[in-house]
């Protein structure tokens, strides 16, 4: 009844190729093609990205320093209550 996973239909038409894992190359051109693509869209990017970021930091930086000042009290309000 049916046959093996991969007989399960025939389809015509259709040619596949395939390679066999040992003859496969991992990383091919890695460092010389690779690393050097990356740099370059880096590069192309980081100014589409940075300005924003560096805004949202300083925008909060200044928000929390705003409330650690508002959770002080002024030690002038209570010197006249001694």
């Amino acid at each position: 009844m049916g046959g093996h996973f991969g007989d399960l239909a025939k389809v015509r038409h259709v040619i596949t190729y395939s390679l066999s894992p040992f003859e496969q190359r991992a990383f091919p051109n890695y460092f010389s093609k690779g690393i050097p693509n990356v740099w370059r869209r880096f590069r192309a990017s980081v100014f589409k990205f940075a300005p924003p970021m560096i805004a949202l930091y300083l925008t909060y930086t200044w928000g929390n320093s705003v409330h650690e000042a508002g959770k002080r009290k002024n030690h002038a309000d209570f010197e006249k209550d001694e």
